[in-house]
């Protein structure tokens, strides 16, 4: 019998925190899943610690890369590989209190009509401490797929890429790809097929790594696949251009009344045109993008070791 839930770990050279990471998805108080775990070609200790692990939780689907297959086709590898119903993409470096998924599950059988759910997330440094939390600004929850779709667009862009999800949805988008923003197109991609529902507590804990420079368009679609560092074939005009596109296709592939298309494509026109001075300086002339950082530096009184499976020695954050 199938797993209700299939949790996708792709990873490339992750030794740092993976046992931290497995120890957490491991000791979540839902046990009906299973990890699908895809090593782009590690070079560290990644492929020791994924067969320690794999020894000793039958759960674990242990797959190694015979190479570098890039970010992005490695997260939509463990996709195909998932048999759940349910399915969550998960990072070697992040931190799960031991009821996220269980919450997350509760919540999508408690309201079939979301087709996502996640929980407040905080920002944790190297040593997992908490430095910051998300701010969910977006009308995620909004019952209607144009007001989703417009408060993706002009309110922000929250943190959803690791909410539990129901997978019939996500064959149902176009794949995670790697031009400008992709993700972005993801996640509004779910977005049109439904609500999404955030668990309100602090439940999920993702790495933030300092020193990171700011990434230009190019080297951060290079970063998802090595491919898109060819300028002549993926010139960085190419790179916006299938961004753009990427929205007007979730639209089409939507299931939206021809009322409810019409009121997305009056805001993509909207939104476009806003950026279009932006966009065309960036292409001209180049420039870098912001890193990932939190968005409120309120720190969220949560004691990491009272919730987090393998950190019962913590004395708090």
């Amino acid at each position: 019998m199938n797993p209700r839930l299939s949790i996708g770990l792709p990873i490339f050279n992750g030794e740092e925190y993976l046992a931290e990471s497995l120890d957490a998805l491991l000791g979540q108080t839902y046990e009906d899943f299973e990890l699908i775990i895809s090593d782009n070609a590690s070079t560290d200790g990644t492929a020791a610690i994924c067969r320690r692990y794999g020894k000793q939780d039958s759960r674990i689907c242990y797959v190694r890369q015979p190479s570098n297959i890039g970010m992005v086709p490695n997260h939509n590898f463990v996709l195909g590989r998932a048999q759940g119903d349910l399915f969550k993409w998960a990072s070697d470096d992040d931190l799960y209190a031991r009821d996220l998924l269980d919450r997350c599950v509760a919540a999508l059988d408690e309201n079939p009509q979301v087709v996502l759910a996640h929980s407040w997330s905080a920002m944790i440094d190297s040593s997992g401490a908490i430095t910051g939390q998300m701010d969910y600004r977006v009308a995620a929850d909004a019952p209607s797929a144009p007001d989703r779709f417009r408060s993706m667009l002009f309110d922000g862009w929250d943190d959803y890429t690791y909410g539990v999800i129901r997978t019939k949805v996500l064959h149902r988008i176009l794949t995670h790809n790697s031009y400008h923003f992709a993700d972005r197109i993801l996640n509004t991609g779910i977005a049109l097929h439904g609500p999404f529902y955030l668990v309100p507590e602090w439940l999920y804990f993702r790495r933030e790594h300092g020193g990171r420079p700011p990434l230009t368009v190019r080297a951060r679609c290079a970063l998802m696949d090595p491919r898109r560092a060819n300028r002549l074939r993926h010139p960085v005009g190419r790179l916006y251009a299938e961004y753009l596109w990427g929205y007007v296709a979730s639209i089409r592939r939507a299931p939206l009344t021809q009322a409810e298309r019409r009121e997305c494509y009056r805001y993509l026109v909207q939104w476009m045109l806003g950026r279009a001075g932006p966009v065309t300086e960036r292409v001209l002339h180049g420039g870098t993008l912001r890193a990932w950082e939190p968005t409120s530096a309120a720190v969220p009184a949560v004691c990491l070791g009272a919730i987090v499976a393998g950190r019962t020695g913590d004395s708090g954050d």
